[in-house]
């Protein structure tokens, strides 16, 4: 296993699970030996999902194999049990197969969503979604203190557990509708209360833990701020770690971006933000 042309043992452990839990659908990998390099254009384990592209990217390796032994699988197959294996490595790679929006888990609002693969939503999203910013700052690209897998097992036990399970079937139920109807201030009200609300799981779980900084909560305020000043539908989201996702639609990228780079971007570890927008999902070099 190899990360930017270096040797990486330290990621052999989860690939070396992965590929055990994957073996019974894939019985044709023992016939190989593997030689991974990887590499990213985000920091790694800081809370940016970098396990997801990885995760995503070797499954889909992994199906492309079996498509040279059986060439007559379809592509409806090949994707679907490419997010099927994927999930098994990190659950957020299962969405990452097809773009450009996705939904992991079964829920009523959705027909054909499941649990053990992600589906595309990109047909029933509002149009206004479809051209979304999400410009990631930057507060601390170093790796996060506790992983995404160790925080998802304190979630067992939680004394919150099954209300934000609920919660998170309320929600989503919720988010379909404003998918396709373009509410953006809607939109905007759900997206922070769920970042939020993952960020206060973790502050008391047991044991707690915190992942955000004081940058993360000054850049929060600051967007706060700006949205009350300004009547332009930006929004934050938080992933597992301190980093800030700032969320906006295409016709206010302007503003949006000279706010950045005028009032937050100096919050973030040598001033450094990552442009990105809604993906297209992954691509065969």
């Amino acid at each position: 296993m190899f990360f930017n042309n270096k040797l990486k043992l330290d990621f052999k452990p989860k690939i070396q699970s992965f590929f055990e839990r994957i073996l019974i659908y894939c019985p044709y990998i023992l016939e190989y030996k593997f030689n991974i390099n990887s590499s990213n254009s985000f920091p790694h384990s800081s809370g940016i999902a970098s396990s997801a592209s990885g995760i995503s990217a070797l499954a889909l390796c992994i199906m492309s194999i079996e498509k040279s032994i059986n060439p007559g699988i379809s592509d409806d197959y090949f994707y679907k049990k490419a997010s099927f294996l994927s999930r098994l490595g990190s659950g957020s790679a299962c969405r990452s197969i097809i773009g450009s929006v996705n939904l992991w888990g079964s829920h009523k609002s959705f027909t054909a969503s499941s649990d053990l693969f992600s589906v595309d939503l990109t047909s029933k999203v509002n149009d206004v979604f479809m051209s979304y910013h999400d410009a990631v700052l930057l507060v601390d690209k170093g790796v996060k203190t506790v992983s995404s897998t160790a925080g998802h097992k304190l979630m067992n036990d939680h004394l919150f557990g099954d209300k934000r399970f609920q919660a998170a079937q309320h929600n989503i139920e919720k988010l379909s509708v404003i998918l396709k109807n373009g509410n953006l201030n809607e939109f905007v009200k759900l997206v922070e209360n769920e970042a939020l609300m993952l960020h206060g799981l973790m502050m008391t779980s047991d044991p707690s833990y915190i992942l955000i900084k004081p940058n993360t909560l000054h850049i929060i305020e600051k967007i706060r701020e700006f949205r009350s000043q300004s009547n332009i539908p930006v929004c934050f989201t938080l992933d597992a770690g301190a980093n800030v996702h700032v969320l906006f639609p295409d016709k206010y990228s302007k503003e949006v971006y000279r706010f950045i780079d005028e009032s937050l971007k100096n919050y973030c570890e040598n001033n450094s933000y990552i442009k990105d927008c809604v993906g297209f999902g992954a691509k065969q070099l």
